[in-house]
């Protein structure tokens, strides 16, 4: 529980409190009524915040492996409410509040979260599938804080200026924080109903969405901690390697010099990969995939790709990934990711970005983290008839407007990322497991490999579980 003595601060801007950066574990599971629990209990009542005080919001997804992630977070949720009060809190789920594909975003959906629930709430927790949240310390540290403008969350900050941020706050980027999404966060009602206000009346300055949490903190302030998260966790078996197809797109000038690295780290890992290029090496090998190299956006590559996938020029696979030949990779982590969904459905999983959220835009994976795409996925995209207006469209980009078109989501997953580890903050990887990182600029990528993806006991685990099961 949080102290008073531990609640060091200065007002700065009006009603805005910058408080110190203490770590509070709240986590997951209902431990039983005790003595504690009745002080617990006790602790709300006296700071007079009713649990229907408080709405939780879930980033949701709508594929199905998330929608049922999301049900059994707030059946726990529901679960620590009742041992506390009769009359829960509401749990919500994001994906299913608006038609608004850009909700996820957050921002464009203050307005909605403002009219529908200012009147009678004080808070609005903000909580992903795998957030574990002891509600009733929850309540406790809520309750000390007045009905003013808040913003409590994990802080982050970054150690160095970095691409994913736009290189924002150069001369000291430790000074920006921002919130970690994985360790919830909470806007308090009457900053939400400010927000509100600042995004009916102002729009956007990017077009963009990239990071999401850095840009929510570009739009609010950031305050405390409430809760950790655990890292992504499976439920299956890892799916086989004969179930997942990679194509790697290179070009003739970096045969030489990425190629080696892919075959230094995680090619092993494949049992069907092909790299695609615009010259045929039998060295590597390569393949001639008959689109010439572009400098930029390598949509006619990629679509190229797709259509070989599903021609049986490709092994007959459940699972397309593809990646850049600057892309480094866990395949074994990947594939224990994937058995938590259904190649069945159209599933395209990866690192989500947004283009133009707030006016009717759509989602994409972005590509150099990896893009995966279920078997059934590649069929709709194909017999939609969507394909490149030129070879040098942003292939993912060009991707999310076919899937947004067609309305198949965008599942994400915070484990591929599309920059250097050292572009991310070190606490938000921390209570991670990667997959992916992308770009070779300024490192020794066989070494960033073995720091951050190289796991030889998944490995070995996984080629004996392969050797058992043929």
């Amino acid at each position: 529980m949080l102290s008073d003595r531990r609640l060091l601060g200065a007002k700065v801007a009006g009603c805005w409190i910058l408080l110190s950066l203490l770590y509070i574990n709240f986590p997951a599971g209902n431990s039983g009524e005790s003595t504690q629990s009745r002080n617990d209990v006790h602790a709300i009542h006296h700071n007079e915040l009713d649990l229907r005080e408080i709405v939780f919001v879930l980033q949701s997804q709508s594929n199905s492996h998330h929608a049922k992630q999301a049900e059994r977070k707030r059946a726990d949720l529901l679960a620590q409410a009742r041992a506390v009060t009769e009359n829960p809190p509401l749990v919500l789920f994001l994906h299913t509040l608006s038609d608004n594909e850009g909700d996820w975003s957050i921002l464009p959906l203050l307005p909605y979260l403002s009219h529908s629930f200012g009147k009678n709430s004080s808070w609005i927790v903000f909580l992903e599938e795998q957030t574990n949240v002891r509600v009733k310390k929850l309540v406790q540290v809520l309750a000390k804080y007045d009905k003013n403008e808040w913003f409590l969350g994990k802080p982050l900050h970054d150690e160095e200026s970095t691409i994913i941020h736009h290189y924002a706050f150069a001369e000291n980027p430790s000074t920006f924080k921002y919130p970690d999404f994985s360790a919830a966060w909470a806007l308090s009602v009457p900053l939400v109903a400010r927000l509100a206000s600042k995004v009916r009346d102002e729009p956007l300055k990017s077009d963009f969405t990239i990071d999401l949490k850095h840009e929510v903190r570009r739009a609010l302030s950031l305050r405390s901690i409430l809760c950790e998260s655990d890292d992504a966790r499976t439920s299956g078996d890892p799916v086989k390697k004969e179930d997942l197809f990679v194509a790697v797109k290179t070009c003739k000038k970096f045969h030489s010099e990425r190629v080696p690295v892919i075959k230094k780290t995680w090619e092993k890992d494949a049992l069907f990969l092909e790299y695609y290029s615009d010259h045929a090496d039998p060295s590597i090998p390569t393949t001639d995939i008959g689109v010439p190299n572009t400098e930029r956006g390598h949509c006619g590559k990629t679509f190229a790709i797709l259509q070989r996938f599903l021609s049986g020029s490709a092994p007959k696979t459940r699972w397309l990934v593809v990646v850049d030949d600057d892309t480094l990779i866990s395949l074994p982590r990947l594939r224990a990711l994937l058995s938590c969904y259904d190649p069945s459905e159209p599933v395209c999983l990866g690192e989500r970005y947004g283009y133009g959220l707030s006016q009717g835009g759509y989602s994409y994976i972005t590509g150099g983290g990896g893009m995966v795409f279920s078997r059934e996925a590649v069929a709709r995209l194909l017999d939609s008839g969507c394909r490149c207006y030129s070879n040098d469209a942003p292939d993912d980009m060009v991707l999310g407007m076919c899937l947004n078109a067609l309305g198949l989501p965008v599942t994400h997953s915070p484990l591929f990322h599309q920059a250097r580890p050292e572009d991310y903050a070190r606490d938000f990887l921390a209570h991670q497991v990667p997959i992916s990182f992308h770009k070779h600029w300024n490192i020794d990528p066989v070494a960033v490999f073995n720091k951050w993806l190289k796991d030889d006991l998944v490995t070995r685990r996984s080629e004996r579980e392969d050797k058992t099961e043929l």
